[in-house]
């Protein structure tokens, strides 16, 4: 007559150890992410991305309960007392075959889909006409994917440990000093399309705001390319994100953010930019020559 404490004592530690967990994952800290998928809302390719993981979802959550529906319909309507030598089933050569078929055909059903909506989360937006106008608006090259009209703001972003640097400047591989530039938190325009020109200074890096689409590797010696469009509605809104890619003892702390300004405020706030460096090289230059002349 033992077994019974033991089975309380048993269910009792299950209990505790359950009891446990649901302490630790609700005490974790909250993921850049949505309940069930993806976050976006902040960009269209971003939004491409989240239809495209519900419909993942939703197939798969119906293959889900498929399998489990059988399983439990199994488990009941074929159950038999202990002791009971079951039935041996040898194999179904075309239950084999179906189900075969029908996981390839629901493979073949999410590939065509996920093509289908690759483009439109590959290539970048138009810009709206409300959008920046300014002279950092480029045309098409071949070295990015850009709009069909050709207008876009460009941003050189670098990584390096533990820091982003953006610069506003159309071409990447040209000397990028002389532009504007800022670090951790970049500052563009609403409807206007933003394509960055990524790459590392040390490590590898990962650049990613979550709400503005999908990671993208930050590689030394090796430039990738993404892009984003605000819409307008979301002016004054932050997207904030992090570094993505393990890349020394401080990645924690590789922090970075997307203001979202009118294209007005991001003109005043670019030629405030100007203006400080042109300020600041002038300064350098009167130092110099300072020292040059206390110097022997």
């Amino acid at each position: 007559m033992r077994p019974a404490p033991l089975n309380r004592r048993r269910r009792a530690l299950g209990l505790a150890l359950f009891a446990v967990l649901v302490a630790v994952l609700a005490s974790a800290a909250v993921a850049p992410a949505d309940l069930l998928s993806p976050e976006s809302g902040g960009s269209p390719n971003a939004d491409q991305i989240d239809s495209l993981y519900w419909l993942i979802f939703a197939v798969a959550l119906v293959v889900f309960i498929g399998v489990e529906g059988l399983l439990f319909y199994s488990l009941f309507k074929f159950r038999a007392r202990k002791g009971v030598v079951p039935a041996q089933i040898r194999g179904n050569t075309r239950l084999e075959i179906g189900w075969t078929i029908g996981a390839a055909v629901i493979l073949v059903v999410l590939g065509i889909f996920t093509f289908i909506k690759l483009p439109s989360i590959r290539n970048p937006d138009v810009s709206s006409a409300a959008g920046y106008k300014g002279g950092y608006v480029q045309i098409a090259d071949a070295t990015r994917r850009v709009p069909p009209s050709g207008k876009y703001l460009n941003v050189c972003v670098t990584g390096q440990q533990y820091i982003w640097r953006y610069v506003y400047a159309p071409n990447c591989n040209q000397s990028v000093f002389k532009y504007a530039f800022a670090y951790t938190d970049m500052y563009v325009p609403t409807d206007t399309t933003i394509t960055l020109d990524i790459f590392g200074q040390d490590v590898a890096h990962s650049w990613w705001i979550p709400k503005l689409g999908g990671k993208m590797d930050a590689i030394p010696g090796y430039t990738n390319h993404t892009w984003f469009k605000i819409p307008g509605r979301l002016a004054g809104t932050i997207f904030t994100g992090q570094c993505a890619e393990l890349c020394g003892r401080n990645h924690a702390n590789m922090l970075a953010t997307v203001h979202a300004l009118k294209p007005q405020d991001f003109e005043a706030w670019l030629a405030t930019r100007k203006a400080d460096i042109k300020a600041a090289d002038v300064a350098a230059a009167a130092q110099r020559k300072q020292f040059e002349k206390t110097t022997p």
